[in-house]
């Protein structure tokens, strides 16, 4: 008899659960959109998804979606003109906004889980989900509340407006002739070539991604390296080939990798990647990415604003 009972209570206590359980979602908003105007912070997104009508594409009951939504201060940061702008630019504006909308839901540690990897938005675009200490970044962005639940989705909301990267035409030069052309590179170019990895850099059957200093980061060594360097041939060879990844690494993927090490041709040697909390910044090796994203037909380049000598 007692373990009847046991047995009665253990199942009514679940059912119980199960009930309070249902109760929670019928009082969630109805979307995504109804949980952010609840939000006294999002009211500027709140604007600029009825600016371009997406927050009836939200209200979709039969799907899902993650929303990383900026605060206004986030939109405050890019500017009153920039932001009429946009309101009246609804294409762009419609472009930036899908940049922060996932088709599925995605709780905080379903995220946090995935840190250290890409994953795509109803924009097309990729974007990069990493940890910093116990901070969620997306992108260079903090998402600085979670799990603002509705039936159809959940809202996290971040301190930063994200901005989808611009569309890459494809490109008919070389990293190295792209490098030749810039002007700003003479150095790099001229050490490239007196460790004859031009022809490696040229080949358009192979990818690479190349952290590029410019002629200033090469000035601002130690008087007399660069001439020691361009003398001794294995040692110019490994300090440039630990500039230099193997495939393309873009720099949402680049931000997806916070906190790790990559490899480079030098196989001594692995490049570690953060995001400078402060600034947000892409620094690889010490040194931090001035310019991101430089396609060519054969990978990408980044420009540094220091030779990577000890990373």
């Amino acid at each position: 008899m007692r373990q009847l009972i046991n047995t009665f209570l253990i199942a009514f206590l679940a059912l119980l659960v199960t009930a309070c359980d249902g109760d929670d979602d019928n009082n969630l908003p109805d979307t995504v959109v109804d949980a952010a105007v609840a939000e006294d912070d999002l009211t500027t997104l709140v604007t600029a998804l009825e600016a371009t009508g997406l927050d009836q594409v939200l209200a979709d009951s039969e799907s899902e979606f993650t929303v990383f939504a900026p605060t206004d201060g986030a939109f405050a940061l890019l500017g009153e003109d920039t932001i009429n702008a946009l309101l009246s630019d609804t294409d762009t504006l419609a472009s930036i906004l899908t940049y922060h909308v996932l088709g599925e839901e995605v709780s905080s540690q379903q995220a946090i889980d995935s840190a250290g990897s890409t994953t795509a938005t109803v924009n097309g675009e990729l974007i990069a989900l990493s940890l910093d200490g116990d901070e969620l970044l997306v992108n260079t962005a903090t998402v600085i509340r979670t799990d603002i639940r509705a039936k159809n989705g959940v809202i996290h909301v971040l301190d930063a407006v994200l901005i989808p990267p611009a569309p890459v035409n494809a490109e008919e030069l070389t990293i190295v002739e792209v490098a030749a052309d810039a002007g700003t590179f003479n150095t790099l170019i001229a050490a490239v070539q007196a460790a004859e990895l031009d022809a490696a850099l040229a080949d358009p059957e192979a990818e690479f991604t190349v952290f590029a200093p410019t002629d200033d980061a090469f000035a601002a060594l130690p008087q007399g390296t660069v001439e020691a360097l361009l003398s001794d041939i294995p040692a110019l060879t490994a300090i440039l080939t630990q500039h230099v990844i193997s495939g393309q690494v873009d720099s949402i993927t680049a931000y997806s990798l916070n906190g790790q090490t990559a490899p480079t041709l030098n196989e001594a040697v692995s490049l570690p990647i953060e995001i400078d909390s402060v600034t947000d910044e892409l620094i690889v090796g010490g040194a931090v990415v001035t310019m991101a994203d430089i396609q060519t037909a054969n990978g990408i380049i980044h420009v540094i604003d220091a030779v990577i000598v000890d990373p």
